[in-house]
């Protein structure tokens, strides 16, 4: 008998072990019981039903994201390639952590895709001499355009950056004099 109540004793511990959560303070999560939203869980220590409870931690800190470099045109039908920044974070507020987890999937490669759109609409609109001389008006235009549209996402756009410009026939020219140092003979 002392040997089932031994047995019953190391299931308990061991269950309960198993079901301690620790939620960071640069975290929050979100219980879910049997796949349904439970309840939300800021900074700190936490027990759960294993099996039947299941907890999402999301990250709340500001994040950078570099989006590839592109190849836009301009309104004067210039091309340029173009590298962007975006600094994000999720909302604290557990209203944003669940939109963030259940109103949109992987909002990462989401808020990519939106920035490139973004910002060759964008830029296609102006003249290259304009997007080279406003650049702070351009990172602002780009920003608010994200901010609407991803603000149902529990996310907040913090800026946009606009890191280089370079007009096709900068480069040209560069990989024309990079092709003429290699041609030199040696001597």
């Amino acid at each position: 008998m002392g040997l089932i109540w031994g047995l019953v004793g190391i299931i308990i511990v061991v269950i309960g072990l198993i079901g301690i959560r620790i939620v960071r303070p640069t975290e929050r999560g979100l219980v879910e019981r049997l796949g349904k939203y439970n309840k939300f869980a800021e900074g700190g220590f936490y027990w759960i039903i294993p099996i039947i409870d299941k907890m999402l931690k999301v990250d709340i800190t500001e994040r950078m994201m570099e989006i590839d470099t592109q190849e836009i045109i301009t309104e004067d039908n210039l091309n340029a390639k173009v590298d962007l920044v975006i600094y994000y974070k999720t909302l604290e507020d557990e209203k944003s952590v669940k939109q963030s987890k259940y109103k949109v999937s992987d909002f990462e490669p989401q808020i990519t895709r939106l920035a490139q759109t973004t910002t060759r609409n964008v830029i296609g609109t102006m003249a290259f001499k304009d997007v080279n001389s406003k650049r702070n008006k351009l990172n602002q235009d780009i920003a608010i355009i994200l901010k609407k549209e991803t603000s149902s996402w529990g996310v907040e756009i913090l800026r946009v950056e606009l890191k280089e410009i370079i007009p096709r026939l900068y480069r040209q020219r560069i990989r024309r004099e990079q092709l003429l140092t290699l041609q030199l003979p040696l001597r």
